[in-house]
């Protein structure tokens, strides 16, 4: 089948996420017939570098042995059974996997079905726990500008980034967003650390206002993704950290994107040396293979939980789906990846191959930024460097990018004007270099006058 004759079956029934259907009127679906490694096939033989890891979950490549022949061995076993009233190996094997290699403290599991659901499950479990504690005042919740924590309803509240959240505004709880410390807006000298501290006063302000109301703060470590990539010091977190534990708040850390290795650590929040209260996990878990998602959280958020029927405290949240033996298995072969082949080691040579491909692109004419964390690269254009006046969004700079890119053999998605780089761990650095220059190459026609 021609990738053309597949397209116009997609296009007949499909409806496709985060996307302006019209769009494919100009350029339709690639559609994929197979992956292996850093590879994407067509049905045509044309080969592309996943460059942002299939939306950011690929860890360990497409069509992974190891993780291939786990879930094979699991499928024999047990596809699937209720998690309510019932259990099964995987399951309880992820879960004390999980808790081990998480920030100290943090000994209870709860499994949903993707990183929405996930910072439902957190948002519910701190409202809850404050409401077991009679502590009925604390409704609402404090978030960063510019973050982003998904797309049902309560996540979306929780977010900040207009292009998804504004036309729901009407069905959206009421939140408080504080200026984030986004590294971007630092003053020419000054350091992201000295900036992201001095960005602290804004959430010290808030949270001694309106500690008595407030349930939890909700942040993304060190990355605000969805948010064009912006980036921060770990300082920050360690301050937020001590502030909620002044004001009597929760801390959740939103790992679903910046978990399992990408920011330089298994999980970003070591880096500042803080426990959230809740860690919410999903895309990478289980390296890229099937959907599932963790919150962690303490002994005390259990037991506030923990009682006879009758007194009505149980948490009563679930999904079908919740802890599928084949998504833990999965999630368990990748964390076994992690131990066999030094990942986080390797991940930071890595890091330093992308820095170095990108070497000179700081100095594009329109080009504001080139920023990274560990193996998350971002390269800002704007349309004037100097003033960093970024062009119209109607124009889609960073969608000519995109097109390049398929033409070359590389899938680049960029965020608005906002080229980046989220490769699985498995990339060699040619093929770093490969995906740097294509990268070059389409800056370099998006911007031409």
């Amino acid at each position: 089948m021609s990738n053309l004759a597949f397209a116009q079956r997609d296009l007949a029934v499909l409806w496709h996420p985060c996307t302006q259907m019209k769009d494919h009127e100009a350029l339709p679906p690639v559609p994929i017939r197979r992956g292996q490694g850093v590879w994407l096939e067509d049905f045509e033989g044309k080969r592309y570098l996943d460059a942002i890891s299939s939306w950011w979950v690929n860890l360990f490549g497409h069509a992974h042995p190891y993780i291939n022949d786990a879930i094979k061995a699991q499928l024999e076993q047990l596809e699937h059974v209720i998690l309510a009233g019932f259990s099964h190996e995987p399951a309880v094997r992820l879960a004390e996997r999980l808790t081990h290699l998480a920030p100290p403290s943090l000994s209870r599991c709860f499994y949903a079905d993707n990183g929405s659901s996930a910072v439902e499950v957190a948002l519910k479990m701190s409202y809850h726990y404050w409401r077991n504690l009679g502590k009925t005042r604390k409704t609402r919740f404090v978030t960063l500008e510019n973050s982003y924590h998904g797309e049902t309803l309560g996540a979306l509240a929780v977010g900040d980034v207009a292009l998804y959240k504004e036309t729901y505004a009407p069905l959206l709880m009421d939140v408080i967003t504080v200026p984030s410390p986004d590294c971007f807006h630092r003053e020419k000298g000054e350091s992201w650390a000295d900036y992201s501290a001095r960005r602290f006063s804004d959430m010290e302000k808030t949270l001694a206002a309106h500690s008595e109301e407030v349930c939890a703060v909700i942040v993304e470590p060190l990355v605000q993704c969805a948010g064009s990539m912006r980036m921060y010091d770990p300082v920050y977190l360690k301050l937020l950290r001590e502030a909620c534990d002044r004001y009597g708040v929760h801390l959740i850390a939103d790992e679903i994107a910046v978990g399992f290795g990408r920011t330089g650590s298994l999980f970003a929040c070591e880096q500042a040396g803080i426990t959230p209260d809740f860690l919410c996990l999903s895309k990478g878990l289980t390296g890229g293979y099937l959907p599932l998602s963790a919150v962690l959280t303490r002994e005390t958020v259990y037991q506030a939980f923990y009682g006879d029927y009758a007194t009505l405290k149980a948490f009563l949240h679930s999904h079908s789906y919740t802890g599928n033996p084949l998504a833990c298995t999965a999630a368990l072969a990748s964390l076994d990846l992690f131990e066999r082949d030094d990942v986080i080691a390797r991940n930071r040579i890595l890091a330093r191959e992308m820095a170095d491909a990108t070497t000179g692109l700081a100095d594009h004419p329109h080009v504001a930024e080139v920023r990274q964390t560990g193996m998350i690269l971002a390269v800002e254009l704007v349309e004037d460097k100097n003033t960093r006046q970024p062009y119209p969004w109607q124009e889609r700079r960073g969608r000519q990018v995109y097109r390049h890119a398929l033409s070359r053999g590389v899938l680049l998605r960029p965020l608005g004007d906002v080229v980046y780089f989220m490769p699985p761990y498995v990339i060699a650095p040619e093929q770093i270099r490969l995906m740097a220059d294509v990268a070059r190459e389409g800056i370099a026609l998006a911007t031409a006058d």
